[in-house]
């Protein structure tokens, strides 16, 4: 996807209103400040859908397995927005499993692979705790993000998920993007297990859903951290591996 393509799709959009969980409330709440810059909305229109196998499938050789361990060592917490105060801590593993937990329970935030990587693949497996009478989960993967959050590229995770979205320099300025998938491909059961990879190669980044390309957009940031966020929701993460590509 090509900058003038991004221009071509300028729509007014609105992402994230209303999905907070039930426990985003009271923590990484803003103190009152002046009027931020407001930054252009760009809708981009979809790809094809592109059933393809798993980069983990198709080249098994080279991933790094970084599930966290306990202590959670080579992942680093960060408030959302970058300004806040942290929550208290919302991230655990589960001793039975082995399963990275975010409980819910912190407020808005993301827990960010310590080092940066340019040409990466990330490949994460997450499912979400059911809670009666819910319909809107939330959470997301990151890639080539800012610790400051000054860009940042998520897969938007949820039972209506499967896309990309971001704030992420164009021709130099900042603007806030997002494509809709190309085909409902995340399973819409809370509690089923799914799997996203996330490929940044060059300028391109691509999100592959349980057996297909879904998201595919061009990002003019050489360098970021993979991550995931936590905004509200009990959610589960295994098999986090991640690949540095030549």
């Amino acid at each position: 996807m090509t900058a003038r393509g991004l221009r071509s799709g300028l729509l007014a959009l609105g992402l994230g209103a209303g999905l907070a969980g039930p426990g985003a409330a009271g923590w990484g709440q803003a103190p009152p400040a002046p009027a931020a810059v407001t930054i252009e909305r760009v809708s981009l229109p979809p790809i094809p859908l592109r059933e393809a196998r798993s980069l983990l499938e198709t080249e098994p050789d080279g991933w790094t397995d970084v599930q966290p361990k306990a202590d959670l060592a080579g992942w680093v917490r960060g408030p959302w927005p970058a300004t806040v105060t942290l929550g208290p801590q919302q991230w655990s593993v589960d001793p039975a499993t082995g399963h990275l937990v975010c409980d819910g329970k912190g407020g808005h935030e993301w827990l960010r692979l310590d080092r940066p990587t340019a040409d990466a693949a990330f490949h994460v497996e997450w499912r979400f705790s059911p809670v009666e009478g819910a319909d809107k989960y939330n959470s997301g993967v990151l890639a080539r993000a800012a610790p400051d959050l000054s860009a940042w590229h998520q897969a938007q995770v949820g039972l209506k998920g499967g896309f990309l979205f971001g704030v992420t320099p164009v021709e130099g300025v900042s603007k806030r993007l997002a494509q809709e998938p190309a085909a409902a491909r995340v399973r819409t059961a809370a509690g089923e297990w799914n799997a996203y990879e996330l490929v940044a190669r060059g300028r391109r980044l691509t999100l592959w859903v349980n057996g297909a390309v879904t998201s595919e957009i061009a990002v003019d940031v050489p360098l970021g951290h993979f991550g995931l966020e936590a905004e509200g929701w009990r959610i589960e993460f295994r098999n986090l591996k991640l690949k540095v590509l030549d």
